[in-house]
């Protein structure tokens, strides 16, 4: 049996992680490792979770955050689903030898989807 995927949830406001995390965690193959209410502990949480996964606060929906930038450097293997509610607007960010994207559908069908890994159509460099 496959490892599940292991989630940290970091959204803001919590209305919104609750809404994440009670989505995802009701899904099979998926756990919920944490949950983060202040930006400033994200950088912590990872490095003690180890999360494939972790769901952001999306602020700038045209503009990457600059704390991706931060872990898919320390942490080449992490996934981030940075997600703007107020927007209607998801982005699956990842690492190869650069920092990759790909707007995601913004739905449940559309996380599920990026979390379990599968392709979210079109890569973009940003």
């Amino acid at each position: 049996m496959p490892r599940a995927v292991r989630i940290l949830v970091a959204n803001q406001p919590k209305l919104m992680r609750e809404l994440i995390m009670a989505t995802l965690s009701d899904e099979p193959g998926i756990e919920i490792v944490g949950e983060v209410s202040d930006e400033a502990d994200i950088r912590h949480q990872v490095r003690q979770t180890e999360p494939d996964l972790l769901v952001i606060a999306l602020d700038q929906p045209a503009k990457r955050p600059d704390i991706c930038d931060t872990l898919l450097r320390d942490q080449p293997g992490l996934r981030i689903i940075a997600v703007a509610s107020q927007e209607n607007c998801s982005v699956f960010y990842w690492a190869s030898f650069d920092i990759d994207s790909s707007q995601i559908e913004p739905s449940e069908q559309g996380i599920l989807d990026a979390v379990r890994n599968i392709a979210p159509g079109s890569v973009q460099r940003v």
